[in-house]
């Protein structure tokens, strides 16, 4: 089902009703209202969110299927935060079906980027209609295993000529996948921080692995959704912040921020308090300049805003 530009145009001229209106609202797939203490510089990005709409389908034996998440729910967690740029990523839900994420960035109005999910049989011209709609890079999902790499040595160098990078959810498969991913040209983007395992943390083969990549001066690190492997829990997560903390002083200027916004994987009742996600950047990164480097510098340096 294509959804039409003149319901796109509907939509989003609600937008600006709805941002209002929710402004001290319960944001929507997100716990707490209070405004977080960390005040983002201007331009700041939040580089890793989805959106999901039941009116396009889910993608055959697709696992992860949430409730819908529109843009104007977003917007409120925006508002909150204080954030207004954002990178779109097409979830595993919609397999290579970019519709939600096209949608999303022509209501975004220029506020957005997106990271799309493509089949190895793309074309060059279908490549380029996404760029022109705003996409600045691809991904692989290895959640069903590392077979989800298949194409991705023959698509990372022709996204590399438009300049997108290529992310990876690695899942707990990065030390295996990492030789892959050093031969591969091109800026490569490891999300959710590798998902590197705890207890071993700074110990384990995983914080290795990204380090060699971050070492490349082609990889970068999304700082998101701590929740996914600590141990010890909210609000804190102070076993994953001892990781983000390291892989922030190796090389800040390869570090990315993002929210994980709708929280897919997380039940209804387990969402966090986004602003406390926000706030851990205080702990992680205690100096202002280099919170402005990754919450607005690196992401506009990869994404192109």
């Amino acid at each position: 089902m294509t959804l039409s530009r003149r319901t796109f145009l509907q939509v989003g001229g609600a937008l600006g009703a709805a941002v209002s209106m929710g402004a001290l609202a319960k944001v929507p797939f997100s716990q707490g209202e209070a405004q977080p203490r960390l005040v983002p510089p201007s331009g700041s990005v939040d580089c890793h969110m989805h959106l999901y709409d039941s009116r396009i389908p889910a993608a055959p034996g697709a696992t992860l299927l949430p409730p819908d998440a529109s843009l104007e729910d977003y917007r409120q967690l925006q508002q909150r935060l204080g954030i207004r740029r954002m990178v779109i990523v097409t979830p595993s839900t919609y397999g290579t079906d970019n519709r939600v994420l096209l949608d999303g960035l022509l209501r975004s109005r220029g506020d957005a980027r997106g990271v799309a999910v493509v089949a190895s049989t793309i074309t060059d011209a279908e490549l380029a209609e996404l760029h022109q709609a705003g996409v600045r890079g691809i991904r692989f999902n290895l959640s069903v295993g590392s077979q989800a790499l298949d194409g991705i040595e023959q698509l990372a160098p022709r996204v590399a000529e438009l300049g997108w990078n290529v992310q990876v959810a690695t899942g707990p498969l990065l030390p295996e996948v990492a030789p892959r991913l050093l031969a591969l040209p091109g800026q490569l983007v490891i999300d959710h921080m590798g998902h590197v395992p705890q207890p071993e943390g700074l110990k384990s083969e995983a914080y290795a692995a990204l380090i060699r990549l971050l070492d490349t001066d082609r990889g970068w690190v999304k700082l998101s959704a701590p929740y996914l492997r600590s141990k010890t829990g909210a609000p804190l997560f102070e076993d994953v912040g001892v990781v983000a903390g390291a892989l922030i002083s190796h090389r800040p200027e390869r570090m990315l921020w993002g929210s994980d916004w709708p929280h897919p994987t997380l039940p209804a009742s387990q969402k966090p308090d986004d602003g406390q996600i926000l706030d851990l950047l205080t702990g992680w990164a205690p100096e202002a300049r280099t919170q402005a480097m990754i919450l607005r510098d690196n992401p506009v340096q990869l994404y192109g805003f």
